[in-house]
């Protein structure tokens, strides 16, 4: 495994100078800690916020980003100003600094993980050579600690921007600049994934806490498995699964965010090469697939930023981990917690599709992305001008779109970009696959061989559900009216709604008192609303059944929770209306044949899935801008 960088930037911004000496005012860091820390690896640092970039220069006046240097080790990074004569600013951090620095003399396998940055805050007296000569007086023995400055104030800024620093000057009475600053000393510790893991003001620096927090992080990431101490099928579900919550004895099996650490994939062997039990893909001219496309484009699906209030990306509905789709709810939640009227559809395998939104009303990947970016109660962007000025003005957006596409980001080339990663979602070799395609007997048990012969046969789901001789999509590209949006539209509202108040308690609560805390449900008429036509009453589009078994809720509008009950639903022939599809008719089945029905379906799950879901969790989420 890599080793860990350890980045440190002193900022010091704020003890009065007048202070400085007064040893009744020292800070902790130069004392013994008057209690005992805790021991490394039995508490967690949970993220903050991504640690910014910039350009900086080093003691050797060669030209780098910030970012260059973090990534291969755990990093503390500090902010000093050479001059500074503030005893619990400047001084302080490079003194804790040094402390750690004896340490890692004594610790070589730790030094090896470990990188202390000090960057100046004033590039005007502070060149790379006064900041050699001024790391000289303070490092001793080797270990990786960098002292660095800007080449001027205007480089300086968007880092001190970044980490949200106030470094001001400090002027005599008769305005003239003294040559000193205020501002507050912080110490970031930042992981290998440039996340800030923790802060530290002048209370809290000190040379034991800061090593402690280093081996958390270590102990944490060492097993390469903060993911796989947990299990598998924890990752690939809601991190806190409500699973039997309505059961008086519920337990939490809740999985921390920080757990959820991925490794990005080679996503374009996905759409070139597509796992076995997929056809080609079929790839537009004009938007052929590039990694540079499928990198940006991945990047917009879970940045924040391309909402309105910068909280709302694609990925917020559209849950890795929940099969790109959202496990929790039935109908998805937007902007401000807007209500959706329809659940949120997987995305595995949607570059396949022909129609697009349950109804069916978009026909390309380009195009569907603006839907939910411009709706109001999704991502809620007020123009489509908006949200390319906002992508324009993001500095980690600078040269993306030029080097994808040839030119600045336009609507064109963020519908080509998002749709070039969903192109990418491509998820089969299944059980199923691996048994029918692949023609492997043992692939496949034998429950789930009898679901798959119900499946063509008695059940007749393949009649919209399709199966091919060399690859199957398990969907006709077509919409058809089963009932459920004719029961929901026509179905008299009940007095009470049951409502769920701790775990295994229920209350029925009258609906009047509901009406001020949720919104009226919109009537839902299917693919009528978009063509006039009252034979589309009520009818929405085929959905793969790839992968199905992850994408619980089911239907439209989620109403059905289970796969049983979905089998069950359609063993009673939907629900009668004059627009009923031809193909809806009661099935027969007995328990045991949708049990069997139900084993087949599971056995759709692909087995990059978990790949897919990792490459996701090393996306970055696209953080707001500092205000």
């Amino acid at each position: 495994m890599g080793t860990i960088g350890f980045l440190c930037f002193l900022f010091n911004l704020g003890a009065p100078i007048s202070q400085a000496q007064d040893a009744k005012h020292l800070a902790p860091g130069y004392t013994a800690l008057p209690f005992e820390p805790a021991k490394p690896g039995t508490y967690t640092l949970p993220i903050i916020t991504q640690a910014a970039n910039g350009d900086v220069l080093t003691s050797n006046n060669q030209s780098k980003h910030l970012h260059d240097l973090m990534g291969d080790k755990l990093v503390l990074l500090s902010f000093i100003y050479a001059a500074c004569s503030d005893v619990n600013g400047c001084p302080l951090a490079t003194q804790v600094l040094q402390k750690i620095g004896r340490q890692l003399q004594k610790q070589p396998e730790l030094a090896d993980k470990l990188r202390l940055l000090t960057l100046s805050f004033n590039p005007t007296q502070d060149t790379p050579e006064m900041m050699r000569h001024y790391g000289e007086g303070f490092k001793t023995g080797d270990f990786d600690w960098q002292f660095l400055t800007t080449r001027d104030g205007t480089t300086l800024q968007p880092i001190l921007d970044g980490y949200q620093q106030n470094v001001q000057k400090v002027y005599d009475d008769k305005g003239r600049f003294t040559g000193t600053f205020s501002h507050l000393l912080r110490v970031y510790l930042i992981d290998k994934d440039k996340n800030v893991r923790n802060i530290y003001s002048v209370d809290f620096l000190h040379a034991d806490t800061l090593i402690g927090d280093v081996l958390t992080l270590l102990a944490a990431v060492k097993p390469q498995a903060a993911p796989s101490a947990v299990p598998t099928d924890m990752l690939l579900q809601p991190g806190d699964n409500k699973q039997n919550y309505q059961q008086a004895d519920y337990q939490t099996r809740s999985v921390a965010l920080e757990q959820r650490r991925g490794q990005p994939a080679k996503l374009i062997d996905f759409a070139l090469k597509p796992p076995l039990g997929l056809p080609a893909l079929p790839v537009p001219k004009d938007n052929l697939l590039t990694p540079a496309k499928i990198t940006l484009g991945r990047k917009l699906f879970f940045d924040r930023r391309l909402s309105l209030n910068n909280t709302f990306s694609c990925a917020i509905c559209h849950i890795p981990e929940q099969g790109f789709a959202n496990n929790e709810m039935e109908t998805a939640v937007g902007v401000e917690g807007r209500s959706v009227r329809r659940n949120a559809p997987s995305l595995y395998n949607v570059g396949y599709a022909q129609l697009l939104f349950h109804d069916g009303r978009e026909n390309t990947l380009e195009q569907q992305a603006w839907g939910p970016l411009l709706a109001h109660n999704e991502m809620a962007n007020p123009s489509i001008g908006y949200v390319i000025d906002k992508i324009k003005t993001a500095a980690d957006y600078s040269g993306l779109f030029e080097a994808a596409f040839g030119k600045a980001p336009t609507m064109e080339t963020i519908g080509q970009a998002l749709a070039s990663y969903q192109r990418t979602l491509n998820s089969a070799d299944s059980p199923f696959d691996r048994w029918y395609f692949g023609k492997r007997s043992d692939a496949l048990d034998e429950s789930a061989k009898r679901g798959f012969a119900l499946f063509t046969g008695k059940a007749g789901c393949s009649h919209c559900h399709s199966v091919g001789e060399k690859s199957a999509l398990f969907a006709d590209q077509k919409r058809h009216n089963t009932g459920i949006g004719y029961t929901e539209s026509m179905q008299k509202a009940p007095d009470t709604q049951h409502v769920q108040v701790a775990p295994g308690v229920f209350v029925d609560v009258d609906i009047r008192h509901l009406s001020g805390v949720r919104g009226e449900k919109p009537n839902d008429l299917g693919y009528y609303e978009i063509s006039q036509n009252p034979a589309d009453r009520w009818a929405y589009k085929t959905p793969s059944l790839r992968n199905v078994a992850l994408s619980a809720p089911y239907m439209h509008d989620g109403s059905l929770a289970t796969l049983e009950e979905v089998v069950r639903f359609y063993n009673r022939g939907g629900v009668a209306n004059d627009n009923l599809a031809p193909a809806m008719r009661p099935l027969a089945l007995t328990d045991g044949e949708v049990t069997e029905l139900v084993a087949f379906l599971k056995a759709l799950t692909g087995a990059n899935v978990g790949r897919l879901v990792s490459d996701a969790f090393a996306a970055p989420v696209g953080d707001a801008p500092a205000r």
